[in-house]
This record gives C-alpha cells, structure tokens and sequence, in this order.
C-alpha cells in the first residue's frame, strides 16, 4: 500500500520579506541571503531523506542565484512563486515563466501565488502552465478560508488544482505553520489519516524558517521553532514520510 501512496513536497522560494508583514524593514541582502542559507539546509536534509520535491521560486530570487536553481534543477522540479513576492501583476505569470525556464533549463508546469492569494485562472492558463498549487482547502481565520474547496486534486478551467493536505473531516491543515507549532505526534496523526483516505500528501514550507529568527522581531507562532529546532522538526517529519509513500513533484502526478 504505501507504495502507492505520493508524498508532495514543496518548498516556497522566496525574498524573506515576512518581517514587513509586522512592520519591520529588511535590507535587500538580507531578504536574498536569509532564503539562500535556509535552501542550502534543505537540499542537504533533502539529500539525506532522499527526497525529490518541488520548488516554487520566484524569478527574481532565481535570477540572484542562477547556479544554485541548476543544482536544484537536476533534482527537483522548478515552477513559479511569481516574479516577485511582494508585488504581483497578471503579466508577471508568463514573465516569471519563462524566466524559471531559462535559468533551470527546465519546463516550468505549476505555479503557487505568494501568500496563497487568489489566481486568475485564465490569465494563468494563457501564461502557459498547467497546474497551480495556491489552494489550502482548511479554515483559519483570515488568509486561508477555504473550506468549501475540494481536499484533493481537482480540475477547474482547463488547469489541475493540486492543494495542501488537509485531513479528513476536520480538515486539519499540513502546512508551514501546522508542523511548526504542533507536536509532531499530532503532524503524524493527522497526516496518517490523509495517507490512508487519500492517494498522496501535499506539504509545503519556506528555506528562511530552517535559519534562526530571533532578531527579526516576529511572532512567536513564526520564530519560536526556527532555525535548528525546525531542521529537526522537519527531519523528523521526513523520516515518517519516508516510511509512508513514495517522494513525488507535483508534476509527477499530473495525468498523461
């Protein structure tokens, strides 16, 4: 059975801009620097694990980083998180696109909105890919309200939806902030009931959270597990996967 079964990994590429969400302001540098330490960590425990992923990198972080995206390139699937991650326009869809695939030497299929913020369908279509990945079909308060959403691959406008993993029933979410926060025994509860009600499991997290946050003045839901408490929190994680399914990229279980 566990054969059958998909684990989806995907990582979130991006400016570390998440402090001016809460007001402070972070320099160019580091917005570039803080993700590229944390991407060095996860392709070093990603290497451990043996995991084959999916990394959803906007174009303009790419274009600082060109050989590090061919490394990942060579192992993993590349798709977009958009141009830029804090500013976005519908143009942006095919810019980013073709800019992925320039540098990866890869076709770039699947594309994530920053913050998981709506799409526009068609204008994604005419960009050119064939799947997006910015539902989280739970309810949380605010950003993520899509209970009403279907928990697993579905079709909508001529594009696959591929959504992170929510239970059954409860639609308890698999997500950055789930693994952060809770204990990991609960993460494997929940994420044995997804693997045995549905055919794969979808998680996502960003590079900046395996570097130490303290300083940056975020909240404790987003610092408190960072740096080396979040490596092991995920290699704990991976090591449970491991076991449960196969290590997939979102294209991979695209149909034919």
């Amino acid at each position: 059975m566990s054969q059958q079964k998909r684990i989806l990994i995907s990582v979130d590429v991006e400016e570390f801009d998440i402090p001016e969400e809460f007001g402070r302001q972070v320099s160019l540098q580091d917005k570039l620097e803080v993700s590229r330490r944390g991407l060095q960590t996860t392709l070093d425990i990603f290497e451990k694990y043996n995991v084959r992923a999916t990394f959803f990198i906007t174009a303009y972080w790419a274009q600082h980083y060109p050989e590090l995206i061919r490394r990942i390139a060579a192992r993993h699937e590349v798709a977009s998180h958009a141009y830029y991650h804090s500013s976005f326009t519908d143009a942006d869809l095919e810019g980013s696109r073709l800019a992925l695939q320039e540098i990866s030497g890869q076709q770039v299929k699947g594309f994530r909105m920053p913050r998981l913020r709506e799409v526009n369908m068609e204008a994604l279509q005419k960009a050119g890919y064939q799947y997006d990945s910015s539902v989280n079909p739970t309810w949380l308060p605010g950003r993520y309200n899509n209970w009403h959403l279907p928990r697993t691959m579905f079709r909508k406008d001529n594009l696959w939806i591929i959504p992170s993993s929510v239970s059954p029933m409860v639609r308890y979410p698999i997500f950055w902030l789930s693994v952060k926060n809770a204990p990991l025994w609960l993460t494997r509860h929940f994420s044995r009931q997804i693997l045995k009600k549905d055919p794969y499991l979808s998680f996502y997290f960003h590079p900046w959270e395996l570097t130490d946050l303290q300083g940056y003045n975020l909240p404790g839901y987003i610092s408190r597990v960072s740096g080396e408490k979040m490596c092991r929190k995920l290699e704990g994680f991976l090591a449970f996967l491991q076991k449960k399914g196969k290590f997939c990229a979102h294209a991979d279980i695209l149909p034919s």
